[in-house]
């Protein structure tokens, strides 16, 4: 059983630091869990925003409770545990507004993946995207009707190839949505372009 965290080591505003490791970083509903003592599932329903719909990020990093360098370890291993960052500078109000901050290595995966996703199997739902990808409903909605905040930067990309699910995974996620196989070979980045509307709308 994984260990919980305790009281005192608790992240402050746990669901909306939940809600930025999912948006922002590789890691598994299961260390996000872990870290935010929260249950995985209950995780993944944040993620399909059928808990705390709307819910605004909080950067762990910019509030000094993990390091950058500490994420990218337990992304390298789904079986480790983040440890929170030992600080005694205290912990800042979060902000409500103003622009998240998302680490460069990073920023284009998640996005680029969810384009590729809408503009080659537009039959797919935001739930089992959300679910395959690792990302909130919300992000999935911007990108299919092109507001996310960095769409003329987005470049559609195989999420296989991107190391954010496997191969199987995907044609288990198709199948399900009604298609046969991928149908689509993993090519070089191109720009997402028109995405059709989402099947949910």
């Amino acid at each position: 059983m994984d260990r919980q965290p305790s009281q005192q080591s608790r992240p402050l505003m746990p669901r909306a630091t939940a809600v930025w490791l999912i948006e922002n970083t590789r890691l598994t509903f299961r260390q996000i869990g872990a870290f935010c003592d929260l249950h995985e599932l209950e995780v993944q329903s944040i993620a399909d925003d059928e808990v705390s719909p709307g819910i605004v990020g909080y950067d762990p990093i910019a509030n000094g409770q993990l390091t950058r360098e500490e994420i990218s370890r337990c992304e390298a291993d789904p079986a480790t545990r983040l440890e929170m960052a030992e600080t005694d500078v205290p912990k800042p109000i979060a902000r409500a507004k103003g622009p998240r901050y998302t680490p460069i290595a990073r920023r284009g995966d998640k996005p680029d993946a969810i384009a590729w996703i809408v503009k080659n199997y537009p039959d797919m739902s935001d739930g089992q995207i959300s679910r395959l990808i690792g990302t909130t409903k919300s992000t999935i909605t911007a990108i299919r009707e092109r507001t996310h905040w960095n769409m003329p930067n987005l470049n559609a990309r195989d999420p296989v190839g991107l190391g954010l699910c496997s191969r199987n995974d995907l044609d288990q996620a198709l199948l399900k949505a009604g298609y046969t196989s991928t149908g689509v070979e993993s090519a070089p980045a191109e720009p997402a372009g028109e995405l059709p509307p989402s099947p949910d709308s």
